[in-house]
């Protein structure tokens, strides 16, 4: 295995609640209301929209995609889900520094070091070019194909971050260990705020699909893992050694798209989930 590259879980789309749009010429991220599940190929400076998404879709009203079914890769919540304070150069794309409030770890000129986390606040490197928390969670959509592949959905909004980090760790106590087995699903969600001035802000959640009795949810999911082939903890251990064997998870040229959408250049620019969501005619007069 090649040392310095994380191993991350093999991805076959991205599921999101904003894009990236051109305005006056610079390519900024836009806010939005709803799902979007694409491929991971682009076309004309957007990406593709994935099948699932179209097939989704038909099946909700309202002309949106609010609620998309889902079943996790692992029961272990921090192996769906990593979250931590990430630091990007936002000319390059290249991971600066990445901590969990304790401890971080930073790219120098010496190579990389483990240093004190204080926090995107506290820390004046951190403050002075934008660090802020950033998460990966990783999912299967019914009705995909790859058995092993996944769809990330990445966000720095603290609202879906928190809310995503407590039902992965509270599924997984409630069944026993058996996340991997619940059936769930993706629900957009708004609050109000007195930062977004009251209207509304999108963040994502994750909870038992609607219309199932969550005490015979409990007890399919103990059912399916006894009659699973599936090897949980080799594969468990197998992910946490690939996700160790790099001092970052994304690459460079990962990290480029992850800057132009969730750490642009302009401050003012906040991450599409931690704005309210814009009516119709506000939208057309952007830009």
């Amino acid at each position: 295995m090649i040392k310095g590259l994380a191993i991350t879980p093999p991805v076959i789309g991205r599921i999101a609640i904003g894009k990236v749009v051109e305005k006056n010429g610079k390519r900024l991220p836009e806010k939005d209301d709803a799902f979007t599940i694409t491929t991971q190929v682009q076309q004309k400076g957007e990406w593709i929209l994935h099948p699932l998404h179209n097939t989704l879709l038909a099946q909700q009203e309202g002309g949106k995609l609010r609620s998309i079914p889902v079943n996790l890769l692992f029961n272990d919540p921090d192996l769906n889900l990593r979250a931590e304070y990430s630091l990007f150069d936002r000319k390059t794309g290249r991971p600066l520094c990445v901590g969990n409030g304790e401890v971080a770890r930073r790219s120098t000129q010496d190579g990389f070091k483990s240093i004190g986390c204080p926090g995107p606040q506290n820390c004046v490197l951190g403050a002075e070019l934008g660090c802020k928390p950033y998460g990966r969670l990783n999912v299967q959509i019914e009705g995909q194909e790859d058995d092993l592949g996944s769809f990330m959905f990445r966000t720095t909004g603290y609202n879906s971050i928190r809310t995503l980090a407590a039902r992965l760790q509270y599924l997984n106590a409630i069944s026993g260990g058996r996340a991997r087995y619940l059936p769930l699903s993706l629900k957009l969600r708004a609050k109000s705020t007195t930062q977004s001035h009251r209207a509304p802000v999108y963040y994502v959640d994750i909870v038992i699909r609607d219309g199932i009795d969550s005490q015979q949810v409990l007890i399919q999911a103990k059912e399916r893992a006894d009659q699973s082939m599936e090897a949980m903890d080799a594969l468990e251990a197998a992910a946490k050694q690939g996700f160790s064997n790099g001092a970052f998870e994304e690459t460079e040229d990962e990290g480029i798209e992850v800057v132009e959408e969730f750490f642009p250049m302009q401050q003012e620019d906040q991450q599409v989930e931690d704005l309210p969501a814009m009516t119709a005619m506000e939208t057309r007069r952007v830009g």
